[in-house]
């Protein structure tokens, strides 16, 4: 025997590789890369386009690299604070904390207009220091480091904030759309396992009851024809074989089946059996169904019918089709008198949970006793299910 067969698998599920931490870091890069490039073009076009309003020549080159030089502050600032937001997504789950988180940025960048004032006292040399000449700094400190502009800072810190809660929904809405087709997915798999189970369990019941038939005839010294019944079993074991790879079949199959399977039994009851189909038209041919579901009902009507008294019977079977439902009503006399066959119901609760598997709360199987006769009745589409 394959040991290997006896052991579960055990799947690991490693975390991710540091590689590929460092090329969705490297992805992140190129796109900031890009977009203030491309941002920085713009301005500069911008700009190039304003001075040629005004009638002043200018170079476009060096309109771009100043706008490239504001623009690099700005790109490394989005990108720590991407690298921030990725790390600690917690951060921006609250309105709060999204607030101190901008707050907490101004005073880490703005105190640098402090410092940068501060070099006219330490590396420009002794010299009279005027609010004239710090105002002076200022403004040429303004148009080399637009980080330090206010409303730059917050569109770049808000811009930031908006696209990874917009990732986070994103990645959110994927995993609760993958949860829920792997939970179909699972429910899909078990309701399958049900059905080949119940299959399982009706495909040696048929074959019991069909060897019965076969085996009272040679009891009764009948050999002609229980080699007629053999040859008969032969050709519904084909369809049962070949129905237990389907889903489903066409109702014409079906009762093809049905009539297959009540010859048999007619060698075994003989003139005892009496057996009238009504309502059979196109629309009801053209109907889907179940597999084997009409042979276990006919099984239970003779179970509990001819085989607990000697006299002769009659089952009908009706079918009709009333707008987009399928209506199926089996009956068989009862008879007080006779004994009770026993036995364990498999056939009508196998049928109930094959339909509950293929139709869900859109089929029916109901069981009544009225006016002397046992009937079981089937509601059901006319379609298979989606």
């Amino acid at each position: 025997m394959d040991t290997a067969s006896t052991h579960p698998t055990v799947t690991t599920i490693k975390p991710p590789s540091a590689p590929a931490s460092w090329q969705a870091a490297i992805r992140v890069l190129l796109l900031n890369v890009f977009i203030w490039t491309t941002l920085s073009l713009i301005g500069a076009l911008t700009s190039l386009n304003d001075d040629l309003r005004a009638g002043v020549q200018g170079d476009f080159w060096l309109i771009f690299l100043s706008w490239g030089r504001s623009a690099i502050a700005l790109a490394l600032l989005s990108y720590i604070l991407m690298y921030v937001l990725t790390r600690w997504p917690w951060f921006f789950s609250r309105v709060s904390h999204i607030a101190l988180g901008y707050v907490l940025l101004l005073l880490i960048v703005l105190p640098g207009q402090l410092l940068y004032v501060g070099k006219l006292f330490t590396l420009d040399g002794p010299h009279d220091i005027n609010w004239g000449q710090i105002e002076a700094e200022l403004q040429v400190f303004d148009k080399l480091a637009a980080l330090l502009r206010l409303s730059s800072i917050s569109a770049v810190y808000f811009a930031v904030v908006a696209i990874k809660i917009w990732q986070q929904s994103q990645e959110r809405g994927q995993a609760w759309a993958q949860e829920r087709a792997d939970a179909l997915a699972l429910r899909l798999e078990l309701e399958q396992q049900k059905s080949l189970a119940l299959r399982a369990q009706l495909e040696p019941h048929f074959m019991f009851n069909a060897l019965n038939a076969i085996s009272a005839l040679v009891i009764s010294d009948s050999k002609d024809v229980a080699l007629d019944g053999i040859h008969g079993l032969s050709e519904l074991l084909r369809y049962a074989l070949a129905a237990g790879d389907k889903n489903w079949v066409r109702f014409s199959e079906e009762l093809a089946f049905v009539q297959d399977y009540l010859a048999l039994q007619r060698l075994r009851y003989g003139e005892r059996l009496h057996i009238a189909i009504e309502g059979v038209d196109e629309q009801v041919l053209a109907c889907d169904c179940p597999p084997l579901l009409l042979q276990p009902l006919i099984e239970n009507a003779l179970r509990h019918d001819l085989d607990c008294h000697e006299e002769a019977s009659d089952i009908l079977c009706h079918f009709e089709c009333q707008s987009q439902t399928l209506l199926i009503r089996i009956s068989n006399p009862l008879h007080e008198e006779a004994a009770a066959n026993p036995g364990v119901g498999l056939g009508l609760r196998n049928t109930q949970a094959r339909l509950q598997l293929a139709y869900g709360d859109a089929a029916s199987l109901q069981t009544e006793t009225s006016a002397g006769r046992f009937q079981v009745r089937i509601s059901m589409p006319v379609a298979r299910k989606a």
